[in-house]
């Protein structure tokens, strides 16, 4: 085991629980000043966070462990390039997006979770019935992102697997457990400070090594003030790689990084797109951060600076994936064959910091790759609590529950999904394409559901958010998924055979299923409207009144004796 790298991540993982359990105990503080609930507290900070502390905490977010690992991995796989890589790009539409048309639905009735409006409409049942891909999603997502932080340090660091997950999972729940989103949000701010530290800095000495006397100049200004000893090992690995710049549109030692998207391919690459610039919209965690600005306009300014602070994020690790794909490995400590040829495009990160960088540099990115781990892993366990705590638990089981009595159940919720997560990180193989394919499933049923009830909410009913549920699962089944092994069933236009026999759509299907679903709601909808008119069909409205009716008739005697 690697002591020095294992009592690294240990002082970082120290300073990150001091600053939970300080950020806990402002959390007691700001709600004896609020005149807000308890829960609320708890889940959107009492309405009233920071708006520094809020912008650091969406950006820290969605600037997670995925997204950092998986901008290199695609940069680096001459297969994909930096034109497939449409992370920074997608996030940075999605908070533009979110900011734009979904803050001022969600805080005009002070809604506290996404279910709210749901549960509003259609009911308890239906809402529920809603909430499991959303649940499912948080847990694979928190599980997702701790087994790639495990394997991630298992390579640079050569330390356990199942250590390292736990340590981080156990560090996460506990200050998530103490101080609800007030913890997770200044944590998210030491996080994101390890990263631009850990990453944007030091990786930036890798453009200073080129031969643009301009960009030379440009570096040293912005990053190297007072620290010229920390290019010292960078020049020192300057010798491994050839110019990005050449690698760049010519092949060098693989393909070039740029990457191609070929007139076929468009449509997967809007798929991959739109799957992330609109799926995030489904999830609790930038509501949650949205509820927790003090304005709307405060709100919408936490997402304008993210959108444009996640691509900054993200250069960094484009230029590690450049880096690499310019690097001949057979000079590198890492062997003979390269990553890419040993199956390990994914992990590139880390591999370009443990063999093109000194022990020291490699600590440091570790420590950055482990606070953009962490701050997925808090907001993705504060939201599935968060959702079963007031959506289900004081809305459906106990709805005379007390403020104390849902907090404890938020706090017992984020140990029990915390647990969940880390077994399946521990135990499963396959939890990355688990959450994959949640998010896809997420992305395709729930995101016509969220539209249609935020913005038609009187053109929909519960006829139609059922039918447009079933027939997008439906529709997402059939089309298949090679990850899981499921065969296409439903052809589609232009789809094209693979070597291996597999098919692959050309089509943006997910965008299509979207669209289907959408349509589906509202036709089934209006159907369902019309024949209630009629006496035919009872929709919730009619159900609602009805037990209005009921109620007042019930106690119409008492009045009349009284």
């Amino acid at each position: 085991m690697n002591w020095q790298g294992l009592l690294s991540i240990g002082v970082f993982y120290i300073i990150v629980l001091g600053i939970g359990i300080w950020a806990s105990r402002k959390s007691k503080i700001e709600e004896r000043k609020c005149n807000v609930r308890h829960s609320e507290v708890t889940i959107v900070g009492g309405r009233n966070l920071n708006i520094c502390v809020s912008i650091f905490t969406m950006t820290a977010t969605w600037v997670g462990g995925g997204y950092i690992l998986g901008t290199a991995g695609l940069v680096y796989d001459p297969t994909k390039g930096l034109l497939w890589a449409v992370g920074p790009l997608a996030f940075s539409l999605n908070m533009l997006i979110g900011g734009t048309f979904f803050i001022t639905p969600m805080r005009s009735k002070n809604y506290v979770t996404l279910m709210d409006p749901f549960q509003e409409k259609y009911g308890n049942t239906i809402a529920a019935v809603l909430f499991i891909p959303a649940l499912l999603a948080d847990l694979f997502w928190v599980a997702s992102v701790l087994g790639a932080l495990g394997a991630t340090v298992s390579v640079a660091m050569d330390i356990s697997f199942t250590l390292s997950v736990t340590i981080s999972s156990a560090v996460a729940i506990i200050y998530t457990v103490l101080g609800g989103l007030y913890s997770v949000a200044y944590t998210d701010v030491i996080q994101l400070m390890f990263m631009i530290f850990g990453l944007v800095r030091p990786l930036a000495y890798y453009l200073y090594i080129l031969n643009s006397s301009f960009i030379r100049k440009a570096v040293n200004i912005m990053f190297f003030s007072n620290s010229q000893w920390f290019c010292v090992p960078f020049v020192l690995t300057s010798t491994y790689f050839n110019n990005i710049t050449e690698s760049a549109v010519k092949r060098v030692y693989q393909e070039p990084w740029i990457g191609q998207i070929k007139l076929e391919d468009a449509g997967c690459w809007l798929d991959d797109l739109m799957l992330l610039a609109i799926g995030g919209i489904c999830y609790q965690a930038f509501y949650q951060r949205v509820l927790s600005a003090a304005s709307d306009a405060q709100a919408k300014l936490t997402c304008f600076v993210g959108a444009v602070l996640c691509p900054i994020l993200g250069i960094p690790s484009v230029l590690v994936g450049a880096v690499a794909a310019s690097t001949d490995w057979n000079q590198t400590s890492f062997g003979e064959r390269s990553p890419y040829e040993q199956g390990m495009a994914g992990f590139i990160l880390p591999i370009a910091l443990k063999h093109l960088c000194p022990f020291f540099v490699s600590v440091v990115g570790m420590g950055a790759l482990a606070a953009a781990v962490m701050s997925s892993v808090d907001s993705a366990l504060l939201s599935a609590a968060s959702q079963i705590a007031r959506n289900v638990y004081k809305n459906i089981i106990f709805k005379k529950a007390s403020e104390r009595s849902i907090v404890v159940v938020i706090r017992v919720s984020i140990v029990l999904c915390g647990l969940l997560g880390t077994l399946l990180a521990i135990t499963s193989t396959s939890v990355v394409l688990l959450w994959i394919v949640s998010a896809d499933v997420l992305y395709s049923v729930m995101t016509p559901q969220v539209f249609c009830t935020l913005f038609l909410s009187r053109w929909v009913n519960h006829y139609g958010a059922c039918s447009g549920f079933v027939l997008g699962l439906l529709l997402r089944g059939l089309v298949g998924e090679p990850l899981l092994g499921l065969p296409s069933v439903l052809p589609l236009p232009w789809d094209k055979t693979l070597e291996d026999g597999q098919i692959q759509h050309v089509v943006p299907f997910r965008a299509a299923i979207v669209i289907i679903t959408f349509a589906t709601n509202l036709l089934v909808s209006q159907i369902s409207m019309r024949k209630s008119a009629k006496g035919f069909l009872r929709t919730t409205e009619a159900r609602i009144e009805l037990k209005d009716i009921k109620c007042a008739e019930q106690f119409e005697p008492e009045l009349e004796e009284d």
